[in-house]
């Protein structure tokens, strides 16, 4: 399928051939009949990604400010990389569009196919031929309304929300600064609602537009406006004031300063500057407030990722309501886009539309569509992006499921540093990364159906890197389709799939190896070298992982939460350097009384090896960012060492010391790749016995448990099938 996409590193545009996503649980896959461009936030957007990287370092403080702390945390080399894979991100344009629901995901009741919708949102609702939309980003269309007028829905929410945001009522007195698309519809609605309201613009063509469409009265110059907000309300200033333009300068915010009356308010919508003029707010007594975008749902992931609802007596306008609210004004004819549609344009001709907004001398626009093509219309979920090339039976050729930054950043230049590899084929969720990521990795094909990987007769290995949830059934379908798997951590986040991966790892006599990368550091292996078998060993771990909001997937039922999500990690650092495996573990949280804590991202874990070993693991979420992340110190035979981040190891011995530094943090990725895929090239036995993967995961089930039952756990041996 068609889909528009911007490279934010070059700030180029292109209109590309993507998979077309496929329907999933919470969501309907819908058939773009038109969408909507956003002229004022696509503006900024294209501008900023074609700004040089000073240019887009001076527009986002707050990034650099990020970018400083991870090179503390983490070293130069892996801030840039995590820099240079963000910039070399494909961007997916648009957030506003209406078409025909074409499949219905399993637990969706709300809509079948068929049915016409309104759909918005920044990650689903693209520029693209077929979009799969979550369930409360769409809502339907009545008959009597157009696709066309449909597709403003999503963008006419942001102006609804700011005008609920006035606190108005019938009657009331109404400024609104700037009258571009959004500004058009605000004061359509307005004056729907019973309010007067007088507009302001520099174009005189959009105040005489406004005026068209049911403005009191509306203004291009600055001192008619003070005159008319005194004249409409008999010298009390308007009871608020919607600032829906867009500009660097502050004068939005001083104009409307100046005509709100005492107490009003003013609701501050557009991109403008909000330097508040303290003595006019002083003395007026004035209210502020910052609409955010479409109203109580969006930014809630589980509103709007997980389908969840806001009971109605608490919250009676979510963005869907707001968007139902638009379709219902259009229906009523309160609302009349025809003349705020100005352009229209053919998906094939979506550069053109983007060359309009970006001219220097400033064309008039406000309403712009794009038109989709049924005809053309492609709901293939696979596309070849290199030619294809020949494949020899003994040589691993990959298929790689879920390719996110951490793949583009990590694993694949790792698999591209190791001779004799063949990437073959790519599956994610959507077909704009996974297309990314084939031109620049060099794989044949890409796809969003990860099945095409399992029954491609070429690939032979499978990479999993999707999110912790679906590993376990990924794990057992590409093991039962006869390839070797390599699988990032965690192995399963269950007990009941640890069960299902080892039955079918036993019965298919693949390799399986887990992404537990730390233990292949030259640190580490250095260290275990030095050490020798000294016995029993006293270890300390100490993690300063960073904060992470609750909202994030990683602390939810797709992450399975830290402990069974990273904290994996240390303990196969611990099986590792003790050559020994957990029997029991005892753990503590913090009792934080700070809502935006997760007291389980807080821990001490106790644990007992089976070599008599014993091992502390402090992770927390709440230390500061310029404390290294890593620290682990192990003893033993009056001999020990310290790994510092994994760019400094002192080893102590007898009295001696020897003290090893790195420039970059090797936290053992590469070596990892390259022992994997030697095994698999010489037909050799994996790096790591099967039955460590059983221990490390069950071992953090067992912390999980004593984290409920405030008691020592004894981790489960899960090897009689």
């Amino acid at each position: 399928m068609k889909q528009l996409i911007q490279n934010y590193k070059t700030g180029e545009l292109a209109l590309v051939d993507v998979p077309a996503p496929q329907v999933k649980s919470g969501g309907v896959l819908v058939k773009t009949i038109n969408s909507a461009v956003s002229v004022g936030t696509e503006k900024l957007m294209v501008n900023l990604a074609q700004q040089n990287l000073f240019e887009k370092a001076r527009s986002r403080p707050d990034l650099i400010k990020r970018l400083i702390d991870k090179i503390k945390t983490e070293g130069i080399m892996e801030a840039w990389q995590a820099v240079k894979g963000r910039m070399e991100t494909l961007q997916p344009l648009g957030y506003s569009s209406s078409g025909e629901v074409v499949a219905v995901g399993d637990d969706v009741d709300e809509f079948k196919v068929g049915d016409r919708v309104a759909c918005g949102s920044d990650l689903f609702a693209t520029h693209s031929e077929v979009t799969w939309i979550p369930k409360n980003d769409c809502v339907k269309i009545p008959e009597s309304i157009s696709y066309e007028d449909a597709a403003f829905a999503y963008i006419a929410a942001i102006g609804i929300h700011a005008i609920r945001c006035g606190n108005l009522t019938f009657g009331s007195k109404v400024g609104v600064i700037g009258l571009g698309l959004i500004g058009q519809i605000v004061v359509q609605a307005l004056k729907a609602w019973g309010c007067e309201v007088v507009g302001y613009d520099l174009d005189l063509r959009k105040v005489e537009l406004a005026k068209e469409l049911g403005a009191d009265d509306a203004t291009a110059n600055r001192n008619e406006m003070i005159t008319k907000s005194k004249l409409l309300t008999n010298g009390i200033g308007f009871d608020a004031v919607i600032i829906m333009a867009s500009t660097t300068s502050n004068d939005p915010m001083e104009l409307s300063a100046e005509i709100t009356r005492e107490r009003g308010t003013i609701v501050a919508c557009g991109w403008v500057k909000l330097d508040v003029p303290r003595n006019v707010f002083f003395d007026k007594e004035l209210s502020l407030i910052v609409s955010r975008a479409t109203g109580p749902g969006k930014f809630d992931l589980d509103w709007e990722i997980k389908g969840n609802h806001y009971p109605k007596s608490l919250v009676r306008w979510t963005q869907a309501g707001n968007m139902e609210e638009y379709l219902n004004l259009v229906a009523k004819r309160q609302i009349n886009m025809s003349k705020i549609i100005t352009h229209r344009f053919k998906i094939d001709d979506a550069l053109k539309a983007y060359d309009l907004l970006l001219k220097k001398e400033h064309p008039y626009y406000l309403g712009v569509l794009l038109e989709y093509d049924e005809n053309k219309r492609s709901y293939e979920s696979k596309v070849v992006i290199n030619p294809k090339q020949k494949y020899e039976k003994k040589q691993p050729v990959v298929g790689m499921i879920g390719a996110g930054l951490f793949s583009n950043v990590t694993i694949l230049p790792c698999i591209k540093k190791i001779p004799g590899v063949k990437l073959k084929g790519v599956a994610t969720a959507t077909g704009i990364s996974g297309s990314n990521v084939a031109k620049q990795f060099g794989f044949e094909y890409c796809t969003t159906d990860y099945k095409e990987i399992l029954k491609d007769p070429d690939i032979n290995t499978v990479i999993i890197a999707t999110r912790h949830d679906l590993h376990a059934k990924m794990i057992i379908e590409a093991l039962e389709a006869g390839k070797d798997v390599f699988a990032e951590k965690p192995l399963a986040v269950s007990e009941e799939e640890v069960r299902e991966i080892t039955v079918a790892y036993r019965k298919s006599g693949k390799r399986l190896m887990v992404g537990f990368n730390r233990r292949f550091s030259p640190f580490a292996v250095k260290a275990k070298q030095l050490m020798g078998d000294v016995g029993a060993l006293t270890i300390n771990c100490r993690i300063n992982a960073g904060f992470v909001p609750k909202s994030h997937w990683v602390l939810n039922k797709e992450g399975g939460g830290r402990v069974i999500g990273e904290m994996c990690h240390f303990i196969d650092s611990i099986q590792y350097a003790t050559s020994s495996v957990p029997s029991r573990v005892y753990a503590e949280v913090i009792s934080s009384k700070d809502g935006q804590i997760t007291n389980g991202d807080n821990i001490i874990v106790t644990m007992k090896m089976k070599n008599g070993s014993v091992a502390n693991i402090l992770y927390t979420s709440i230390g500061h960012k310029g404390i290294p992340r890593e620290r682990i110190e192990v003893f033993g035979n009056n001999q020990g060492y310290i790994i510092d981040n994994f760019t400094e190891m002192l080893f102590i011995k007898d009295g001696k010391r020897e003290k090893i530094r790195r420039f970059n943090i090797d936290r053992g990725y590469q070596n990892e790749f390259s022992l994997f895929f030697n095994t698999i090239k010489n037909g050799a036995p994996m790096p790591v016995d099967f039955s460590e993967y059983l221990y490390t995961t069950m071992a953090t089930f067992a912390v999980m448990e004593s984290i409920q039952k405030a008691q020592s756990i004894a981790v489960k041996e899960l090897f009689v099938v």
